[in-house]
């Protein structure tokens, strides 16, 4: 046979081939495959017994880096069907039918070579397997289409017929193909509706018709029947040299790391998990590894069941995107290569369907998928939970966000296993989603606060600076407004108000909370702290959301943000590299401007409202400014663990916090209405005091506030 170096319009393929007129393999398929670098097949059968029949062609298409996708139906037989009418996974009988294909397969002498080549292909890349059947009105059928495509670059040759991907198919029955080219002017628009069709096929797009993975189940299948005879891995290639072939990998366990050192604490944090039925809430301080902790838990826990031949899969949920993609990369450490769920839920859908299919067959024995707080709630990744019969562990990460109410309903009661990760589980003014919280994944089973993290030596010590800032007139008269209102809902609703973002009530804490946050006198006092800092690096700079809320009771909301007109003070006025991290930033430059602080001589002043909250790693920081910090202790706690984190070189953190306090002069608060507002702003300077190296120095400051409104056991 010549080979067609110039590509699929010098193979000299004609319009349509017939049994009786011609040698179907030996004028179509072995010059057409000898010309194109990728052949796309959609059969009702596809048997490796046909790949002997290919012979050399095959074997010069795959050594000149040919690609492979086949799609194909296998054979029902009437156990199959009446196990899928008994109410069996579909999906589940339709792969072990096609599994049994292959190994039945296998017993034919003559498909030996067929199935090494399909290995080789596998492990190479280049050949993926996808499964078609019936899926409308509970009908139980196969997918019997037949087309096919080759390419070779530049040019398409697009066929269909009757002929199957099988031995008998091509060289025992009578068969005839018609053949569509893309040079021919006739046969353009078919041959580009064929390859349309088929890749509707792969993505899943055809109406009547569900198409699923078979790539890893038919490798695991080909590596048990191809030549069991050669020792370990090694197949040969076809010129007769050897290759080498990955290893199987541990088929989705988690294994905890030989180089994870894992401290004292996250061990007796593990035991006790176990020890309450694997389910509970690891309370950690930010930066003493939960992450680390809760995979630990997940590895062992992956082990246990793989003892008793259970698999288990494993979901962590994440409240950002940018935390998905640091789980995803302590995961692979721990041997798994997980699935990221967010975004387009095409991205995702198909490999997660394909994973739980993987699992109900047993060739998979785990698996990790990893996913936003949004992404878990929509239907899409409810519908995969549901449909999951296997063992199921839950890990929440910042697991306070998942007892509000729209995403605590969404949390699958058939998990068995439970773990949510917070350093502080409690919802702030939100007593039945706390409880929904501990309804769910158990109570509290294990505490480690900062300051036990940091005697343990896990964070680095610290010193605290409260910075003492007045609201004005206009902002105190707010204030007393906003907290007569608050004061009459709680009234009316009782001890447990609905504090939702879009209540009444929530809104006005947001509103309360922004009055002190965004105080006039903060920038000008933020001057002189971070003036006197000017030649340090490593600073954080923690800004209020939104605007000052007396700009828009003046008309003007374009007035600059606190974050803007901070970042003019630091960046324009005191000459200071400085950056903002908000969430308009891009994922890609958000990692740029983290590796640029981190160099301590690029980025001097990091600046953000809340995205440097939750999980965002910046172990270097040393100076955090709090220019804005609610009341709620998850907020602030979260901060300090922050900067808190141990780096190389850095021996203490520094922690300047602006505290509002009501008007020296006459205002129009009640009196105890400053108490109370002084009151909840000392719940958090009391607990930075507290663990500081500057303790005595800071309650000294604080003392004749303390005095001035009777709050000295406060």
């Amino acid at each position: 046979m010549t080979r067609h170096h110039d590509g699929l319009r010098a193979a000299d393929l004609r319009a349509d081939y017939r049994s009786d007129r011609c040698d179907i393999v030996g004028d179509f398929y072995l010059p057409a495959l000898d010309a194109a670098v990728s052949y796309d097949r959609a059969v009702g059968y596809f048997s490796a017994s046909v790949l002997a029949v290919l012979g050399q062609g095959l074997n010069d298409f795959a050594a000149g880096g040919g690609t492979m996708r086949i799609i194909a139906s296998p054979q029902l037989t009437a156990d199959d069907v009446e196990q899928i009418r008994a109410g069996y996974e579909l999906r589940a009988v339709l792969e072990q039918a096609a599994m049994r294909d292959m190994e039945q397969a296998a017993q034919d002498p003559r498909a030996a070579s067929g199935l090494d080549q399909l290995g080789l292909l596998i492990a190479d890349g280049r050949l993926d397997i996808k499964l078609a059947y019936i899926s409308s009105h509970d009908r139980i059928g196969i997918y019997h289409e037949k087309i096919g495509i080759f390419r070779d670059g530049q040019d398409m040759v697009a066929f269909k017929g009757s002929a199957n991907e099988t031995m008998p198919g091509l060289v025992g029955n009578f068969e005839s193909i018609e053949v569509f080219r893309t040079w021919e002017p006739g046969d353009r628009s078919r041959a580009a509706r064929i390859s349309q069709d088929f890749e509707d096929l792969w993505e899943d797009r055809t109406d009547l018709l569900r198409v699923i993975d078979f790539t890893a189940a038919a490798h695991t299948v080909i590596q048990r029947c191809a030549q069991p005879t050669r020792r370990d891995t090694e197949l040969p290639l076809l010129d007769g040299a050897l290759i080498t072939l990955p290893r199987p990998e541990n088929s989705g366990r988690l294994t905890i790391p030989s180089e994870l050192t894992v401290r004292g604490y996250q061990k007796q944090a593990v035991e006790r998990w176990f020890a309450a039925g694997g389910r509970g809430i690891l309370r950690m301080a930010t930066g003493t590894g939960k992450t680390l902790t809760a995979l630990s838990a997940a590895a062992q826990l992956t082990r246990l069941l793989h003892r008793r031949g259970q698999s288990l899969l494993t979901v962590v949920i994440a409240p950002y995107q940018h935390l998905v993609d640091q789980w995803c990369k302590d995961i692979a450490w721990f041997g798994v290569q997980p699935l990221r769920a967010y975004e387009s839920t095409r991205s995702w859908y198909g490999k997660a369907s394909s994973l739980l299919d993987a699992l109900a067959l047993g060739s998979a024995q785990g698996g990790v998928l990893v996913t936003t707080n949004a992404t878990f709630a929509a239907d899409p990744m409810q519908s995969i939970l549901a449909r999951h019969r296997g063992h199921l562990l839950v890990i929440a990460d910042e697991c306070h966000n998942l007892g509000a109410k729209r995403l605590r309903q969404k949390l699958p009661t058939s998990a068995a296993y439970r773990l949510g990760l917070s350093a502080t589980p409690e919802r702030w003014f939100d007593d039945q989603g706390t409880a929904a919280l501990t309804d769910y994944f158990g109570e509290v089973v294990f505490e480690m606060g900062i300051g036990d993290a940091i005697r343990e030596g896990a964070l680095c010590r610290y010193t605290y600076t409260p910075v003492l800032v007045e609201l004005d007139d206009e902002e105190g008269y707010l204030y007393a407004e906003v907290t007569e209102k608050i004061a009459k809902i709680i009234a009316a609703e009782g001890l447990s108000p609905d504090t939702d973002d879009d209540s009444p009530l929530g809104q006005l804490l947001r509103r309360r909370s922004n009055i002190l946050g965004h105080a006039h006198a903060k920038l000008p006092a933020l001057r002189r702290e971070i003036n006197a800092r000017r030649n340090d690096w490593y600073q954080l700079l923690y800004c209020a959301e939104g605007r000052h809320p007396l700009s828009y009771e003046d008309g003007d909301p374009h007035e600059p943000t606190q974050l803007q007109q901070a970042l003019a003070l630091v960046g324009t006025e005191l000459r200071m590299p400085a950056a903002p991290y908000t969430a308009e930033t891009k994922r890609q430059e958000r990692q740029h401007l983290l590796r640029q602080f981190a160099t301590g001589t690029q980025l001097q002043v990091l600046l953000s409202m809340k995205c440097l909250d939750e999980g965002v790693d910046v172990p270097a920081a040393r100076t955090a400014y709090l220019l804005a910090s609610s009341s709620n202790p998850r907020q602030f706690i979260q901060r300090r663990g922050r900067v808190l984190r141990k780096a190389p070189g850095k021996k203490r953190a520094d922690i300047v916090d602006f505290i509002v306090v009501p008007p020296s002069g006459a205002s129009d608060l009640q009196h105890e209405t400053e108490r109370r507002m002084v009151a909840r702003e000392l719940a958090r300077v009391t607990e930075f005091a507290r663990l500081a190296d500057n303790e005595a120095h800071t309650l000294d400051i604080l003392r004749p506030l303390r005095l001035r409104y009777g709050l000295m056991d406060t």
